[in-house]
């Protein structure tokens, strides 16, 4: 890929489409995008399977339905069992942080003094080129 003052070597069938900044060339390696490649060609068939799934399941639930547990589950909810007791890695908990890993929110997170800090890489983080 060239343009933008960055050579990337693609694997066969893989095109990136989105704007490439200097160091992007030193996570975008040749054996890393053909890892993402072979993964999404691999998973590609259940990966749609799921989403026709969920696309259903979303219809189902447009049209009224309410969501349930699984029928197939109905003998663990019925039994009688409990847990031992709080592990103690969890009993103290204090203060949890949990926020995007911008690098301000990580600096503030390891200053805090919380005893622990979720980095939500996910849902607090835009799913851009740049983050």
């Amino acid at each position: 890929m060239t343009g933008t003052g960055i050579e990337l070597k693609l694997p066969s069938g893989v095109e990136i489409t989105g704007a490439l900044k200097p160091g992007y060339e030193t996570i975008l390696t040749h054996d890393a995008l053909a890892l993402i490649a072979s993964l999404a060609r691999g998973f590609e068939p259940r990966r749609r399977q799921l989403m026709d799934i969920r696309t259903n399941r979303q219809q189902t639930l447009d049209a009224g339905a309410l969501p349930d547990f699984l029928p197939e589950t109905a003998d663990l909810r019925e039994s009688d069992w409990t847990i031992r007791g709080i592990p103690g890695d969890l009993s103290d908990r204090r203060v949890e942080i949990t926020g995007p890993t911008t690098r301000k929110m990580v600096i503030n997170a390891l200053n805090c003094g919380a005893s622990c800090f979720m980095a939500d890489c996910e849902d607090a983080l835009s799913p851009t080129w740049e983050n």
